[in-house]
């Protein structure tokens, strides 16, 4: 198999998750589109560069996270969350304490949303896709403890959120 065909079946494998990733990143669906545009030009171009240091996969999702937050510092605004096109409810793991109680996608959607985007990435990455700490670390360029901390972080806040969104409904 030759570079490029070898490039494009890497492209088919991780299409979606790549998707996932930039779409929760920059939660909107025209961003995503011109994101990924970017980031898969990039790839191509860079390609034939790739030292086969890390998985394909995790250059991919490298090269995608990193556009997304070129994106996002360019805009410096935030938009609301939405997990409509989440496949399930993959991300219900990622509240992590909180997994045993019945949470409504919006509620998990809402508390997604106050997490800074290098925390909203740790839960993406590792709840909802199931990277390793280590893929994770090399996706967003951190190391793996760092990629614990940002989850440990995620995880409490997504955890008293839902408890208060719980509480509310009691009332």
């Amino acid at each position: 198999m030759n570079d490029t065909a070898a490039f494009i079946e890497a492209i088919k494998r991780h299409d979606r998750g790549l998707r996932i990733l930039a779409y929760r990143l920059l939660r909107d669906r025209v961003a995503m589109d011109d994101v990924m545009q970017e980031a898969y030009l990039k790839a191509f171009r860079g390609h034939s560069g790739f030292r086969g240091e890390a998985q394909s996969g995790t250059w991919l999702y490298r090269i995608v996270y990193n556009a997304c937050l070129d994106r996002l510092r360019s805009e410096r605004r935030s938009r609301e969350v939405s997990l409509e096109s989440l496949i399930g409810s993959a991300l219900e793991p990622a509240v992590g304490a909180a997994a045993d109680w019945v949470v409504r996608k919006g509620d998990l959607a809402a508390a997604l949303a106050t997490l800074p985007p290098d925390q909203r990435a740790a839960v993406l990455l590792v709840d909802a896709m199931g990277f390793s700490y280590a893929d994770a670390a090399e996706v967003v360029g951190a190391r793996p403890g760092t990629i614990g901390s940002r989850l440990n972080h995620a995880h409490s806040v997504l955890c008293n959120l839902l408890a208060e969104g719980r509480d509310h409904e009691g009332s």
